[in-house]
Formats: C-alpha cells, sequence, structure tokens
C-alpha cells in the first residue's frame, strides 16, 4: 500500500542561492533575531578560534543602572507630553517645542506648563488638507553676530508640504512658504547655516542664507530664499545628517536593493549623498554592510572618532563605517550585536554610543574595547520603546550642560545629562572610600547539596556521612555567616509530593523566622537537624541565630550569622524566583537571600537549574531569570545614598549587592563520552575534564552568559554526580550519565580583593546520587563614617565642576566643527 504525503503538496520547495562557478561564497545567514545571548555561546567558541569577536554581545556585568539625572531639577524633572507614533519635539537650551495637531512651547526655566499653545485648525492658514499636522520640526541656524536668536527660532514641517517658522519665545509665526513640497515633509535639518528638507517623495530642498550682506541673512532664507532641489530614493525611513553627509536608507525591501545579486544577501541599502555640496547632481552612493542586518534604524558621531559612522539596525545590530577610506566613499567595516531585540534609537554623546530599546532601556556603550562595554543601562520609559534619542548642542551655552533628550511609547520625552556626571563622582568616591571607611574581616562557609531526597536520619552507615555535618562546619575557623543551600529536598520524581509542596508554596513563617507546620515534613527535619548541628559543633559561648529559612519546591535555604554580628546587621529580606513550568512553578528556580553588614551588601543565591546533558541555553536562560528579576527585593530603606549597593543599584536587584555568592545544582555537564570522562578521574586529570566543562566554556566564550563576572575557585576534585546512591561507583543504570561537576559555588564581587577563597571542596556523604561541596571565604566588609563621607564628596563635586567645564568646552568645538550649530 502506498504511502501519501503527509501536509499539503501545494507548498512551493523552499528558497535555494545559486552560486556560480568562480563567485564568492555569501556571508553565513546569522540565526534569527529575536534569540537571546544564551543561545551565542557555540557561535562565539567559532568566532573566537576566527580571531573575530565583533558580534558578540557587549559586557554588560559592570553596567550602573541609575539614571543619570540632569543636576538642575527643571531638566530631571520634566515630564513632557510627546503624541505617541505622529508627534514630534525640537530642543535647544530650555525652549522645548512638541508639535502634532496642536503645538506647545515650553521653557523649563519658567514653567512646567507650556507658554504657547497653538491649535492648527485655528491658526488661520489655509490648509490643503482637512487635517492639519506638524511632521518634522528643527531649530533654524542664526546669523554671526545674532547671538540671540540661536535656539529661537523653529522650522515646522506638515503633513501637506508647508515649512513655516515659529518664534519660540513670542508664539508667533514669522514665515510661512506655502507648498514648499507637494508631499508630506518628514525630515528638516540643520547644518552649518544651511537648513534642508525631505519628503516622502525624496525631494531635498537645501536652504542656505543669500551671500549679500543686505539680503537678510538666515532670517530670510525660508521666505525669499531659492532652495536647490536634489532628487533621492523615496520613503526613506531613515534620513540623517552625519560627518557632513545625508544618510538615508530605506529597507531591506528598498528599491535598488539588489547590486550584483549580493543586497537580498547582506541588505539593507544605506545611500549617501553630499546634500550641501553646490553641485547641480545628488552624488548618491549605494553603499552594503558587511553583512545581513535589519532595516536602517538610526545613525551617530562620536566625538571620539569623528572619522565614523555608526548606524543602529533592527535585530539588535550597529554597523560601523569608516569615512576617511581612499576613495572618499563611507565603507562598513564592523558589524556589531549588541542586543537580542532591536536597535531603535542610536546618538553618540562624548565617547559614548547610547542606543534605545523596546523595553524602554537606554544603554552607553564603551566602544573602546573589545567587545564593547555597557557601562550604563537604565530604565528609561516604563518599559516601553524607546522611540527617539538625540542630543541639544545648544544645551551647552544656554544651560551650561549636556543635555540628551529620549521620547518613548508612554508618550513622554526625558532629559537626561549626557556627561554622565553622576558616574564621575561615584567613581571618584570609590577611588576615596578607604579615607571614609572602617574595614574588617568576616569568616563565609557556603555548602550545597543535592540531597536527592534524603532525610537527615539517613546519614549514618559509614564515617562519611555521620561526620558529615561536623566536618562541613569545621572546615572555616569561627564562620561568621553559614549559609546552606540544599536542592531536591523532595523527591521532584514524585508527582504527588511535587503538586503537595506547589500547593503549599504560600506558607507563612512565625516572627522568628522559623518554618510554619503548614510545610513539608522534610523542610522542617533538616532545618531542626542544620539548628542541633550548628548548636553541637560550635562553642557555647558563640551561639548562632537563623536569620534567613526559606523553601521552594525541593531547594531550601538556611543561613545564619553570629549572634554577636546581629547589631550591625540591616536590610534582611529573603524570596524566591521560579523558573519551572514558564515561571509558574518552582521545580527550577532559585532563592534569593540578602543582607547588609555594617554598609556592605551581601546577595545568597541558592538555585537548581534545568537538567539534561545538552540543554545549556535552558540554564543560561534560568541564571538570566534569576540575576536579572526585576524587584526582587524591596527597595532599600535608607535614606540619601545607597552606599551598601552598586552600579546605581538601590538594593531591590540582585546584581545591586557589593559581594554575591551562587551555589547550587547548576546542572552543566561534560562534553565528554562517559568512557573518556571516566578514565580522566581514575587518573587524575581533572584540568583536562575541565576543559569540557559546559559552566567554565560559556563563561570563557559566550559573552552574554550572565554568570561571566562570576569567580569560581580552582576544583580540584572529582565530579560530584551522578553516583549511585551509597557507593562510590558513577551512575551504573541503564542510562550511565557522564560525570559532572553539578555542584557549584561561585562568586562575583565589586572589589575582588574583598573576597579570598580559603577552600572548595567536595565531602563523601553518600546517601544521595550527588556530593555535597562547601567554600570558605573571608570577606571585607566596610563601615562609613557618614560626616568623613559627605566632606569627601564636597570636594569630589568640586572637582567635578571644573571637569565638566572641560568637557562642555570640548564637546561644544565638537559640535562646530560637525557644523551642528
Amino acid at each position: 500500500m502506498e504511502r501519501k504525503p503527509i501536509g499539503n503538496s501545494a507548498f512551493a520547495p523552499p528558497p535555494v542561492r545559486t552560486i556560480g562557478i568562480g563567485e564568492k561564497l555569501p556571508p553565513p545567514r546569522r540565526p534569527p533575531s529575536n534569540e537571546g545571548s544564551e543561545s551565542e555561546s557555540g557561535e562565539e567558541e567559532e568566532t573566537a578560534k576566527n580571531g573575530r569577536l565583533t558580534d558578540l554581545l557587549p559586557d554588560s556585568s559592570h553596567s550602573s543602572r541609575r539614571p543619570p539625572l540632569p543636576g538642575k531639577p527643571a531638566f530631571a524633572h520634566a515630564r513632557v507630553h510627546v503624541t505617541a507614533h505622529s508627534g514630534v519635539i525640537a530642543v535647544a537650551g530650555s525652549f522645548v517645542v512638541v508639535a502634532h495637531h496642536h503645538i506647545k512651547v515650553f521653557d523649563l526655566n519658567r514653567s512646567e506648563s507650556p507658554l504657547h499653545n497653538i491649535d492648527l485648525k485655528d491658526a488661520g492658514f489655509d490648509w490643503r488638507g482637512k487635517d492639519p499636522r506638524v511632521t518634522c520640526m528643527e531649530f533654524r541656524p542664526a546669523d554671526v553676530g545674532a547671538e540671540a536668536d540661536r535656539g529661537r527660532f523653529v522650522w515646522l514641517g506638515t503633513k501637506d508640504g508647508t515649512i513655516w517658522e515659529l518664534d519660540a519665545q513670542t508664539g508667533g509665526v514669522t514665515t510661512l512658504r506655502f507648498g514648499a513640497h507637494s508631499a508630506p515633509v518628514t525630515h528638516l535639518f540643520r547644518h552649518s547655516r544651511s537648513m534642508a528638507s525631505l519628503d516622502e517623495h525624496g525631494k531635498v530642498l537645501v536652504f542656505a542664507p543669500a551671500s549679500e550682506p543686505d539680503a537678510g541673512g538666515c532670517a530670510t532664507m525660508l521666505a525669499h530664499g531659492t532652495p536647490r532641489v536634489m532628487r533621492i530614493a523615496d520613503k526613506q525611513n531613515f534620513a540623517k545628517i552625519l560627518g557632513g553627509l545625508l544618510w538615508t536608507s530605506g529597507g531591506p525591501g528598498s528599491a535598488g536593493a539588489h547590486t550584483n545579486g549580493t543586497a537580498s544577501a547582506r541588505g539593507p541599502v544605506v545611500r549617501v549623498c553630499d546634500v550641501m555640496a553646490q553641485t547641480t547632481t545628488s552624488g548618491v552612493k549605494s553603499l552594503l554592510p558587511l553583512e545581513n542586518v535589519g532595516a536602517v534604524t538610526s545613525g551617530a558621531v562620536l566625538q571620539s572618532h569623528p572619522d565614523k559612522v555608526y548606524l543602529g539596525h533592527e535585530g539588535g545590530f550597529i554597523t560601523v563605517w569608516d569615512l576617511k577610506t581612499e576613495d572618499g566613499t563611507p565603507a562598513c567595516v564592523e558589524v556589531v550585536k549588541v542586543s537580542a531585540s532591536d536597535v531603535l534609537c542610536l546618538e553618540g554623546v562624548g565617547d559614548r554610543l547610547w542606543a534605545g530599546g523596546r523595553k524602554g532601556m537606554i544603554s552607553a556603550f564603551d566602544v573602546e574595547h573589545r567587545p564593547w562595554v555597557v557601562t550604563n543601562n537604565w530604565m528609561a520609559h516604563s518599559g516601553l520603546p524607546v522611540q527617539k534619542l538625540f542630543v541639544d548642542p545648544y544645551s551647552i551655552e544656554k544651560c551650561g550642560q549636556l543635555s540628551v533628550i529620549s521620547v518613548g511609547r508612554d508618550e513622554t520625552a526625558r532629559f537626561w545629562d549626557g556627561l554622565l556626571g553622576v558616574d564621575w563622582i561615584d567613581n571618584e568616591l570609590l577611588q576615596r572610600e578607604p579615607s571614609f571607611s572602617s574595614f574588617r574581616p568576616l569568616n563565609v562557609l557556603l555548602v550545597s547539596w543535592n540531597v536527592d531526597a534524603a532525610k537527615p536520619d539517613a546519614l549514618t552507615g559509614c564515617v562519611e556521612n555521620t561526620n558529615f555535618l561536623d566536618s562541613v562546619l569545621g572546615s572555616v575557623d569561627s564562620p561568621d555567616i553559614i549559609a546552606f543551600g540544599f536542592q531536591e529536598l523532595i523527591d521532584l520524581e514524585s508527582r504527588k509530593m511535587a503538586a503537595k509542596t506547589v500547593l503549599l508554596g504560600g506558607k507563612k513563617k512565625a516572627a522568628d523566622g522559623s518554618i510554619s507546620e503548614k510545610v513539608s515534613r522534610s523542610y522542617k527535619m533538616w532545618h531542626d537537624r542544620l539548628i542541633l548541628a550548628v548548636r553541637l559543633a560550635m562553642p557555647p559561648d558563640c551561639p548562632y541565630t537563623v536569620v534567613h529559612a526559606e523553601n521552594l519546591v525541593g531547594l531550601f535555604t538556611c543561613i545564619f550569622i553570629k549572634s554577636s554580628e546581629r547589631k550591625g546587621l540591616n536590610d534582611v529580606s529573603i524570596t524566591t524566583v521560579k523558573r519551572g513550568i514558564g515561571g509558574m512553578y518552582g521545580n527550577k528556580g532559585g532563592i534569593v537571600a540578602r543582607l547588609v553588614i555594617d554598609d556592605s551588601s551581601i546577595c545568597f543565591i541558592n538555585c537548581h537549574l534545568a537538567a539534561g546533558q545538552h540543554h545549556v541555553r535552558a540554564r543560561n536562560a534560568d541564571v538570566a531569570a534569576v540575576l536579572e528579576e526585576k524587584e526582587v527585593f524591596p527597595r532599600s530603606g535608607c535614606n540619601g545614598d545607597y552606599i551598601a549597593y552598586v552600579g546605581g543599584g538601590d538594593g531591590s536587584m540582585v546584581l545591586d549587592h557589593e559581594i554575591v555568592f551562587l551555589n547550587g545544582d547548576l546542572n552543566y555537564r561534560i562534553e565528554q563520552r562517559r568512557d573518556a570522562a571516566i578514565s580522566a578521574i581514575s587518573a587524575g586529570q581533572f584540568e583536562h575534564l575541565l576543559t569540557h566543562d559546559q559552566l567554565l566554556k560559556e563563561m570563557r566564550f559566550n559573552r552574554g552568559f550572565r554568570l561571566r563576572s562570576f569567580v569560581e575557585a580552582p576544583i580540584t576534585f572529582a565530579p560530584t554526580y551522578k553516583y549511585d546512591r551509597r557507593s562510590g561507583e558513577y551512575d551504573s543504570s541503564e542510562k550511565r550519565r557522564v560525570p559532572a561537576w553539578c555542584d557549584r559555588i561561585l562568586y562575583r564581587a565589586r572589589d575582588p580583593a574583598r573576597v579570598a577563597s580559603l577552600h572548595y571542596r567536595r565531602y563523601e556523604a553518600n546517601v544521595s546520587d550527588h556530593r555535597p561541596v562547601s567554600a570558605g571565604f573571608r570577606v571585607t566588609v566596610k563601615a562609613v563614617d557618614a560626616a568623613a563621607r559627605a566632606r569627601a564628596r564636597v570636594d569630589v563635586e568640586r572637582l567635578w565642576g571644573e571637569q565638566q567645564r572641560v568637557l562642555l568646552e570640548n564637546t561644544h568645538l565638537f559640535f562646530v566643527a560637525q557644523e551642528a550649530v
């Protein structure tokens, strides 16, 4: 009997690429842009071998998430409404002009309310359409000697092709040019003493002041000047003057996007022309990036690299173009993957490249390093896309600051300090920290064990079992903090037990932190056994107190602290992050605890990541979810500066903490055949096996891996998984799993010198299929003299004032060289 084909045979066959003999192979297709950084480790390893790392995600492990608010309160608190999608904005110093069907003019130095409010329908103009709307705006230049006119007069392009000029001070219309374009005006540009307009049909008008001294200069070029006309391709989604040239792009599907049959593989087409040149031809040049990237969304020039142009693309790419080529034609020299989602807007600010994304975040990149480094990454627009990002060159002379403005889908325009002065002050204070702080050491002991549902009364049968808790508690001399992190306290393969624990997930604790009777008996048995073990192992005159106890479907964390240290304890908090079944249940996830001792914050993470030999991406995603969970803790209750936290954080996120410890069954495996792994273990060749360890490979090759900034002490013990229970033999079941170092303890510190490893070892308790591990650390915590720090801050702010003046002067000179003012 003939088998019928499955599915609809009417579908066309998949597309193919035909390559002629002798033709160059096209570049490899990139993975879809919606894949996260966790999918890039294999690609990164390959590119690392080839010495090419430019397509890897920038390092964001030490970025500051504090919003860089301007020093002037009027700008820091400003929330100017801009209509989503079709609203436009122009800024010059304290003047803000917002337009759509209405035009509103604000002077932030005077009031948050608009000075002028103009309704286009009531303006008295004879509009060609029934729905007049402003589609673009830009402040025009002023003549030499007319300093009062700088940043005062704004040109507005409209949907019906009219261009008119508005006096932002008086709110009066000074010039009106009907029918300048026959189509909607999409862009207005200021360059030197000229203005250029572009409509959606590709018509460019260049307005320049007349050369005669008595012709009126810039003030009359709209009303009486004869603009020079040029033509470019129509419907350009992106257009901006960069490096003196007009850069445009219509996206991957734009007309003329096939040059020798290669554009479809490398697009989008980027067109460049010198619209300010006094020529009769446009001289448009069509360019292609090195690789296939998404449509162009934005562009920028950096003060530190004025001979480069940076273009932002959909798909999270930035292309870098060299302006200094032999034939004068810009050439793409680099393609950098900066995000897992689209780069929606881009702006060069000093030596930082600012980019806005779909989730409301603005990132600032230091492009000097390879890979690029994310120095700042903050929430700007409440989780909604950042639609526009631009710098105001007039803000230097008019406000004494460098203003960067962002507009989001939340219909709000925000102002930011382009010099990132808060970061400069914080970094300088960090360098001076020893002058206003005292330091003392603490001993910290961490224990991690996947107990495979074993009860504490199972610790019998051999000395390794009976002495396990005594041995581990004696591994660090007089520990000040003891953190136990267990996994699989219940049998996760038992559906009845797992369901019961999930349903009881809303348990409550008593006031003293002890576990409620509602919680599964397994947790309480281990809780009580650990309390007894600590009491017996430690001197009677040195009692310990449980400050944290929490469980999450198999995970169990119990943290002890010396009772004598409780007086310096603050901001104690503990919570859970669920990762099982789409984040709804906690069969995988983490327990996250934090405490502040003196003025140093410490975070403890006990986690259980996705299992499976080949599920590296799932494990990476679990790690990212735990480390990047928003508002995982309540915000710190301290007033003023968050001196216990780092990276501009307030203590609500994991990486806000000065020191972070992470332990658990991370489930990263060894990529070797079982027989080869067993032979290497028998021969004590751990270093050879570690080169195949998935965790170490991710930390080495995957630039987007969230544990890349963490440190692990050298591993000198055999893999801890998977054993036959009550045996020293690795898995002899039918699955015969490859041994692995699943059980790990890592740490991260703002100052690595303040965490010293004392030991990292395993134990031979054999009641589980995992061996327990422990790590000892000597941690340095600080106590800040508030008065001394306040005096240091005053001096630092004085130094910043001097530094700011120099930076503003240099930035102004850059804008003059770029003919932006």
